[in-house]
């Protein structure tokens, strides 16, 4: 079982790029399985700060190398501008990157039906990244859709565009949005095209390849476990599955080969966009805790919604992907708090539960616990001891209300800030 899955146990945005970049150094293949660029993974070494959207975060050590999966929803021109970028640092990462030819593509128009359809839904608005994500996947399981297979075949992906580009237009109209006109991106697509079709194979046989051959492979997930299109706050939710059995479908791993699953949680709660978050604290602490954590969205920069942790939704999200051990990020954006709560039950309608419900969150209201908080600064705390005993009380009580051990914490934004512990709880 030479294969680790990593998730979000939340709703998004838990740090989950720079634990996978930790963990780069026991890596051989980094798979990213779903979403697209609507995620946005931030990897923090020395002074230097990235935000990767498409590109597997584990790529910026240079003996890894990395696969987009065939669960992924890809633009094209994002991950050429990816790389680009990349390359003008001195990171050149193109002979170690494969893109999965069942991958299918995000083009204009799914952007431009995105900020149509968001528009249309006026104060039901989702907060959708307007990245043209979902009317991607729309167009994949209505069987519509253009897999990356397409982009080594030029004269194929020209004629297949002008045909669908016409039935899009009429969705477009219908929704009083303007036209779009193949000579506007067509030489643009044909362009990337060219430039990623070397890249394209198949990733599903390489995986199981690379698997037999016992090399160690992480499948990087995207976006958190709250937002799953079935098991998350529907419809508050983004348009892939975020859950393990996502990760597994979108990468093409079988799930014997899983011998871990790590998951990513923040030591307090955010959220970006609608939808329901009981343990939101709209006062001084969840403005602290925006600022100090520097909570805006990496893909938006849309400011998040900062709360306190939930241990409701944390223990469903654990049980419901058979999490083996969690990371805790920003531990160390909690210093200077002198009480630190933590949701250990709901009230709905009167009626107190330790469930996570799946229509009834927004009526849900978070019981508290407190514990004490602490006011050293982490960011130079390497070892498990070294860490204040009103923090290692939290991670106590997390692993008790969540049945999980705490096996690494995350003290700063750097590679570097890493505390490693024990994978026993």
């Amino acid at each position: 079982m030479s294969v680790t899955a990593l998730l979000g146990l939340q709703w998004g945005d838990e740090g989950k790029g720079k634990i996978v970049d930790a963990l780069g150094e026991d890596i051989d293949i980094v798979v990213r399985a779903q979403g697209g660029a609507n995620a946005g993974h931030t990897v923090r070494v020395g002074d230097k700060t990235r935000v990767l959207h498409l590109i597997p975060s584990a790529m910026l050590n240079g003996h890894v190398r990395g696969v987009i999966g065939n669960g992924v929803v890809v633009d094209p021109v994002t991950l050429v501008r990816e790389l680009d970028t990349l390359a003008q640092s001195g990171i050149l990462i193109e002979d170690r990157l494969v893109l999965s030819d069942r991958a299918h593509l995000v083009l204009p128009w799914h952007q431009a039906l995105d900020e149509a359809m968001e528009t249309a839904r006026g104060a039901s608005a989702i907060g959708t990244t307007k990245r043209g994500i979902g009317p991607a996947y729309m167009d994949k399981v209505a069987r519509n859709g253009i897999p990356a297979a397409w982009l080594t075949r030029p004269t194929d992906l020209t004629e297949r565009v002008r045909a669908d580009l016409e039935q899009k237009n009429l969705l477009l109209r219908a929704y009083n949005a303007p036209s779009l006109k193949t000579e506007d991106f067509l030489p643009r697509l044909l362009e990337v095209a060219q430039r990623l079709a070397p890249l394209v194979r198949d990733s599903v046989g390489l995986l199981l390849d690379a698997e037999q051959r016992g090399e160690r492979i992480l499948i990087e997930g995207a976006q958190g476990a709250l937002l799953d299109v079935d098991l998350g706050s529907y419809p508050f939710v983004t348009s892939s599955n975020c859950h393990i059995g996502g990760l597994l479908a979108g990468s093409g791993m079988p799930p014997r080969s899983v011998g871990r699953v790590i998951a990513v949680a923040k030591a307090y709660c955010t959220r970006v966009g609608s939808g329901p978050f009981p343990t939101e604290d709209l006062g001084s602490v969840g403005d602290g805790l925006r600022k100090r954590g520097h909570e805006f969205g990496s893909t938006t920069g849309r400011p998040r919604r900062c709360g306190w942790f939930d241990l409701v939704a944390a223990r469903f999200a654990a049980r419901t992907n058979g999490v083996t051990e969690i990371a805790l990020t920003k531990a160390d954006v909690l210093s200077g708090e002198p009480i630190v709560k933590v949701c250990t039950a709901y009230e709905i309608d009167g009626v107190r539960t330790m469930d996570f419900p799946g229509a009834a969150l927004d009526r849900a209201k978070p019981v508290f616990e407190e514990l004490e908080g602490w006011s050293e600064d982490l960011t130079q705390r390497r070892d498990d001891a070294e860490l204040p005993q009103a923090l290692q009380a939290l991670i106590a009580r997390l692993e008790t209300g969540i049945g999980v051990p705490v096996t690494l914490v995350s003290t700063g934004p750097e590679r570097s800030q890493t505390v490693m512990r024990s994978r026993s709880a």
